[in-house]
């Protein structure tokens, strides 16, 4: 089978079961392998800006009627796809499944489209086995999933016993200039690590918050991870945070307990990695049960200054996966 995907986390997905896609998007790097295979999308906004500037970018580009993104048609014919996996989550985070409707319009062929849209981790779970039935690799999509499964269900255990009141309140930007708090299944992994989120509920959406309602929150635990954002350009877009007026009387800045992670790869990516997203943030949250996260995966804020890496070196290579 031919398969497209248009997002990094649909390329997980299939390439979790063992699958190869021929085609991808612009930003697809994981595993490292698929960075070479033919890229049918491209961004129209500067995605090496500040956060300022690329959330202008965007405000600019949606009052026109290209869209942040653009498909390469000729090249998605060449390709010949069976299926194309596409998203209706996010226009601005990838080619949503309205640009792709266009471009198959426009295609010789006939091609299958199954429209990923999740909002919790058991969302991105079913939409593995949903792969799993368009390619005819159910067996695979349900031992991977089992294996997933145990892995959330082994930190679980470990912060079963935390008691409401121990827990940190913990506050998670999906970006910072303006202050967006990460939505949709950030509330979950943030209570199976063992914290409470307050200021989002499982499944809702990531909206801008004045900062105002940041500092009301105080939160005791800051996990910084833009979208797109591996910890360089994090690194470089620290002051949209340390500058606001408030930031070091915060309970989390004065106590030592802010974050950066990689957003990129990570939290802002619904593929099988939010597992391993889940056993990065358990530490932080937890550190009194787990081991500490890699420092591909997070460090502490106060070390981003004068962070040199790239957004390539924050990518591991996969875990083994379980063998149906």
């Amino acid at each position: 089978m031919r398969i497209v995907t248009t997002l990094p986390s649909a390329t997980e997905l299939v390439t979790a079961l063992d699958l190869e896609p021929v085609g991808v998007s612009h930003e697809c790097d994981y595993p490292q392998r698929v960075a070479s295979l033919p890229s049918i999308t491209r961004s129209r906004v500067d995605a090496d800006a500040s956060s300022e500037e690329i959330d202008r970018q965007v405000l600019e580009i949606g009052e026109t009627d290209g869209g942040v993104y653009e498909v390469d048609v000729d090249l998605l014919g060449e390709l010949e796809p069976d299926l194309i996996v596409t998203q209706g989550m996010c226009d601005v985070c990838a080619v949503d499944e309205a640009v792709i409707a266009d471009a198959v319009d426009r295609i010789e062929d006939d091609p299958d489209v199954l429209t990923v849209d999740p909002h919790t981790v058991e969302d991105v779970l079913d939409d593995l086995e949903r792969v799993g039935r368009a390619t005819g690799r159910e067996e695979r999509a349900r031992a991977v999933r089992a294996e997933l499964e145990d892995r959330i269900e082994s930190v679980r255990e470990q912060t079963a016993a935390i008691a409401s009141e121990e827990r940190p309140r913990v506050a998670i930007f999906d970006w910072t200039d303006p202050v967006m708090i990460a939505g949709h299944w950030t509330a979950e992994l943030v209570d199976w690590a063992g914290g409470e989120y307050g200021l989002a509920d499982v499944g809702q959406r990531s909206t801008p918050r004045e900062w105002e309602e940041i500092l009301e929150y105080d939160p005791e635990l800051v996990v910084v991870a833009p979208c797109g954002f591996g910890l360089e350009q994090t690194a470089a877009n620290r002051a949209d945070l340390t500058e606001r007026e408030g930031w070091d009387e915060l309970a989390a800045v004065r106590e030592g307990r802010v974050w950066a992670m990689d957003g990129h790869h990570y939290l802002n990516r619904p593929g099988p990695r939010l597992v391993d997203t889940l056993e990065a943030l358990a530490p932080i949250v937890s550190p009194e049960l787990f081991d500490g996260p890699a420092d591909s995966v997070a460090v502490p804020f106060d070390e981003l200054e004068g962070l040199e890496t790239d957004r390539s070196d924050s990518s591991t290579e996969p875990r083994a996966d379980p063998t149906p």
